[in-house]
């Protein structure tokens, strides 16, 4: 039997979530909708998400339902913070391990020193050209269309913001990185860059989101324990 009375997901909700590992952002959105669909017994409710995240990262996202979707916006524009590990010393086409390596380059004269130097050359300003395996709109088509059809596209760089960078680990061929950034960074051409950067190359080896503006994974759902939650509320 259907409510009649408007759920706290219709009247409007934001809700922060733990992505799992190899989830596209679309199938947390559609979990979400389905269970408080099939749960709450409610026909027809509108989730929406304020960022994706890839399917090769985990961490952060911020979901609104009902009325709540209208601020998806809002929570758009605010900054992120990202525990990145970097793979040096090899390249891949996706920047990332979507692909096979491609080139593998030295790392012998890639000290903790330079590494911290590097990194904080990338403070502030900067324009930063986004992977070819990424959603950009390229003349009406994603960009990874045509990157996974093996056409060359050139991509324009973008301006973004680098806030904070700071080494956590240091363990050749990986080092694990924070970073707080503006919207629009991406970290796989961030991995590339720093890898060039440190005459080597580089990639992103795994990728976790634990902050956008003032909210943190460590305050989010997992699905499991939403839907523990909706379930309560039906009781």
């Amino acid at each position: 039997m259907l409510s009649d009375k408007p759920t706290i997901f219709e009247e409007g909700q934001v809700l922060l979530f733990n992505k799992p590992l190899y989830w596209t952002s679309f199938d947390l959105v559609n979990k979400v909708r389905i269970i408080i669909r099939s749960t709450l017994g409610i026909k027809k409710i509108k989730v929406g998400h304020a960022g994706t995240l890839d399917p090769l990262a985990s961490g952060l996202m911020i979901i609104c339902t009902g009325r709540d979707t209208k601020r998806i916006d809002e929570f758009r524009v605010l900054d992120k913070e990202y525990v990145a590990t970097l793979h040096l010393g090899a390249t891949t086409p996706s920047f990332d391990l979507e692909t096979e390596t491609d080139n593998q380059y030295p790392t012998e004269h890639i000290t903790e020193e330079s590494v911290r130097n590097v990194l904080n050359g990338f403070l502030g300003d900067q324009l930063q050209v986004p992977p070819i395996f990424s959603a950009k709109l390229i003349e009406g088509k994603r960009a990874y269309e045509y990157a996974r059809k093996g056409i060359d596209r050139i991509l324009e760089p973008v301006p973004i913001y680098f806030r904070e960078i700071e080494l956590l680990t240091f363990n050749l061929p990986e080092i694990k990185v924070r970073v707080v950034c503006s919207k629009g960074t991406y970290i796989r051409s961030f991995a590339r860059d720093a890898g060039l950067a440190l005459g080597s190359g580089g990639y992103l080896a795994a990728l976790e989101r634990t902050a956008i503006g003032s909210f943190h994974v460590n305050n989010a759902y997992d699905i499991e324990k939403f839907q523990e939650f909706v379930v309560q509320m039906k009781q």
